[in-house]
């Protein structure tokens, strides 16, 4: 566990506060007390809530970026001719912030993200934060907004920074100006009540991601293009859709916002990364978990025949940690699971949620803390 001490939390607070923008740290938003703050926490869903901070900082000239800060939470200014509203040059991450029983903030891998955001810039021909500039600027705004924490047992702080064009442009080209930006807001646990599994469809029609595209990076255009598909698997009762590949339409991708893993025996199985699998870091950190407790983890090709004969599926990413899934239909065929008790599920979920909540010995020095 690294740790990151008030005094240096602070220091990075009055930066932000001495920009070039002349943002100063603002005080709470009216309206927001501590006390509505309080009765909010049992009433939390995955929906954006107006916090009191926001990130800011923009690029220079030379594609560096600098004089980043804080300001009140609210709306931006963009053009109209902004390359990220014309043609979809932008990128995004998710993180989580949790408060231990000490009142300390843990965040969880932020490295990871901020060297996976400079990897998806560098393929959207955009400059990036440098991974120090990433983690003080998550680090700033998670600190600022720290009374919007929940208690570990009632939610988490999601963390979305984002990196977009915001320079006027015309013609396909990319950006002259780019904006990185985070905002947070508290969501619930996916898990109030126990592990509850998820009904999953095999998408035959819709393909998540083509080889040579973008599947591989966080793109904010990655999404929408799989909407339709979700919004007909969620009115045919299911709660997601898990995708094939677009060449053979045979092998396992992802679910819409996760990866995706197979179970049988003592080996478990995950799409190999090749161009159009994201590289999760909660799938990264779940393949570390599972060899450490014996378990046999290959990374291939997964015909989704597979899914006929296995023990447990289940997907991971930053919000949801790991979900079960309790059932998968494929062309009308359903087939169940759970009759193991979801034990491998629930063991991996346990394992990677205390290290991220801090209730056990963070050992892989996954975690920071902030004091």
């Amino acid at each position: 566990m690294k740790q990151f001490g008030s005094l240096q939390v602070q220091h990075h607070l009055q930066l932000a506060a001495a920009s070039s923008y002349g943002w100063l740290r603002a005080t709470p938003s009216d309206g927001h007390s501590e006390t509505s703050v309080d009765k909010r926490w049992d009433s939390l869903a995955f929906n954006p809530v107006k916090t009191d901070y926001i990130y800011v900082m923009k690029s220079c000239k030379d594609g560096s970026f600098s004089n980043g800060g804080l300001r009140h939470y609210g709306n931006i200014e963009i053009s109209p001719s902004a390359a990220v509203l014309n043609y979809g040059q932008g990128i995004i991450e998710n993180l989580k912030a949790y408060k231990n029983k000490n009142g300390s903030i843990i965040l969880f891998r932020v490295e990871e993200n901020g060297l996976r955001m400079r990897v998806g810039a560098d393929r959207m021909c955009m400059p990036a934060p440098t991974i120090e500039q990433f983690v003080e600027a998550v680090t700033s705004t998670v600190s600022a907004n720290e009374r919007w924490i929940p208690p570990s047992n009632k939610g988490f702080l999601h963390v979305r920074p984002l990196l977009m064009g915001n320079g006027p442009v015309l013609s396909l080209t990319p950006a002259p100006e780019f904006i990185f930006l985070i905002y947070v807001t508290p969501v619930r646990n996916y898990f109030e009540g126990g592990l509850k599994p998820i009904n999953v469809v095999v998408e035959n029609d819709i393909h998540r991601a083509t080889l040579g595209g973008v599947g591989n990076i966080k793109a904010i255009g990655n999404y929408a293009g799989i909407m339709k598909a979700q919004a007909k698997a969620k009115a045919n009762g299911f709660s997601d859709v898990l995708y094939l590949d677009s060449i053979h339409n045979r092998y396992l991708e992802e679910v819409s916002t996760a990866n995706v893993f197979v179970v049988k025996d003592n080996t478990i199985s995950t799409p190999v990364l090749g161009g159009t699998i994201l590289p999760g870091i909660t799938r990264k950190s779940i393949i570390e978990i599972a060899h450490s407790q014996g378990f046999k983890v290959e990374e291939r090709l997964v015909p989704v025949e597979e899914l006929f004969d296995a023990d447990e599926v289940f997907c991971c990413g930053n919000a949801v940690c790991v979900l079960p899934v309790g059932s998968i239909t494929l062309n009308g065929k359903r087939v169940d699971y759970g009759e193991s008790g979801f034990v491998v599920s629930q063991q991996l979920h346990s394992a990677l949620a205390n290290i991220q909540m801090g209730l056990i010995e963070d050992k892989m020095g996954w975690t920071t803390l902030l004091n």
